[in-house]
């Protein structure tokens, strides 16, 4: 995947919009991509009310659901059982999230085709800045029209997008172009298009903030917007500003290109809690190639590994080493997250979640010692030959030994 660009918060005052502000910020979301990915396998689940996330009787929650399965009030996020209960006729599909992952990469690749400013917010949404590409692909609005045409003709999946001046509106813009649909909003028309929303339409705004506004007998962002910032400040603090600020349709960030994540990080939940020593160590060298492939991507190199690990009953222990040099190496990192594992792990007790996360990063593949330099330069090609195929094939495709457990190599003999 190409190095991509990431927001960051702006420090100071709030920046008035200038008077030639030019609607140039695309936020493109994926239309329930977990289910729509599962339907291009499934064709014959069209129409039907799918959720994805697992089976209507197993502890979890709702991952995505159809059009069709939302008119029965399941949503993400949803306990599974509870949605078993609302459409006890709903397809119930265990998520593929290797799966859903590449097709993610192939849709990033197609939104650094119409800008080389592009940040991924998550595996189906991203933000966009259109401004300078007008030679290429036209005015922003055609440009975005274009973009979404192209997702939906180069993958067959279904998106969304809102184009706005400010990332807060934009992404309030998709949400009601939803689904297939495109909505823009012009300079100076931000706060006219979000007043007859609701206040939880806006980024940010979740229950309790919700409930503490509607005490205050506001329900629209038209009438948060007519409280006075220092009474919205008086009411919430701090929080008091940016409610002002979003109630108008402003924010405060930027892009930046080469803005470092401060660290890379990967879990997984089980389906069923386990203390399946081998399942655990296959799932761990799993994460740990994923977030290792990522830390390459970014031209980085990990000091501090920190491993997570949730019992059943969510009492959660985390356990971090330092190294005494940072490394970008699958072999390196997998080795201290099973050394980790087998001197804190209880195994005991079933494991519910496994997490692993690296930071304390420097810029670069570290300077090798003379004495094992062959061998890790050896490693370092075969990891970027690797890469480059996961990013052709997949990357469930290509897998080092360690994350390969019996029934994949079974699975992989059959095909």
């Amino acid at each position: 995947m190409p190095q991509l660009a990431r927001f960051r918060a702006k420090h100071g005052p709030v920046e008035e919009p200038a008077p030639d502000a030019v609607a140039s910020i695309l936020h493109v979301d994926m239309d329930a991509f977990f289910v729509s990915v599962e339907l291009l396998e499934r064709p014959e689940l069209r129409g039907k009310p799918v959720v994805v996330g697992g089976q209507k009787d197993q502890r979890g929650v709702v991952s995505a659901a159809s059009y069709e399965a939302r008119k029965y009030g399941i949503h993400s996020a949803m306990p599974l059982r509870t949605a078993g209960r609302l459409c006890p006729h709903a397809i119930f599909l265990d998520g593929r999230h290797e799966k859903y992952g590449e097709w993610s990469d192939r849709v990033a690749s197609t939104l650094v085709n119409f800008s080389p400013v592009v940040e991924m917010v998550s595996i189906d949404e991203a933000y966009l800045d259109l401004a300078g590409t007008e030679r290429l692909h036209g005015p922003p609005l055609a440009a975005a029209d274009k973009l979404l045409r192209t997702i939906t003709q180069t993958t067959a999946l279904p998106c969304s997008g809102g184009l706005a001046t400010t990332r807060l509106t934009a992404k309030v813009a998709s949400e009601q172009a939803k689904p297939r649909g495109l909505v823009w909003v012009p300079p100076g028309r931000e706060a006219r298009f979000l007043a007859p929303l609701s206040v939880r339409k806006i980024p940010g705004i979740g229950e309790v903030t919700e409930r503490a506004l509607r005490a205050l007998g506001i329900e629209t962002v038209e009438q948060l917007a007519a409280v006075p910032q220092e009474q919205l400040e008086k009411i919430f603090g701090q929080w008091g500003e940016a409610l002002y600020r979003k109630a108008r349709g402003g924010d405060s960030y930027e892009f930046v290109i080469d803005a470092e994540p401060k660290s890379i990080s990967h879990n997984h939940t089980f389906g069923q809690d386990t203390d399946d020593v081998h399942e655990m160590a296959t799932m761990l060298s799993h994460l740990s190639q994923k977030a290792c492939k990522r830390l390459r991507e970014a031209g980085l190199a990990a000091r501090t590994l920190t491993l997570t690990i949730r019992y059943a009953g969510f009492e959660t222990h985390t356990r971090a080493k330092t190294l005494a040099r940072p490394t970008q190496l699958d072999s390196d990192i997998y080795t201290v997250f099973q050394e980790l594992f087998r001197k804190h792990g209880d195994t005991k007790r079933k494991v519910r979640l496994l997490g692993v996360s690296l930071s304390g990063f420097t810029q670069g593949n570290p300077q090798l010692d003379l004495l094992e330099a062959e061998r890790r330069e050896k490693l370092a090609k075969l990891t970027k030959a690797a890469d480059r195929l996961r990013d052709r094939f997949g990357f469930g495709k290509v897998q080092f030994g360690g994350s390969l457990c019996a029934d994949d190599l079974d699975h992989n003999r059959e095909e």
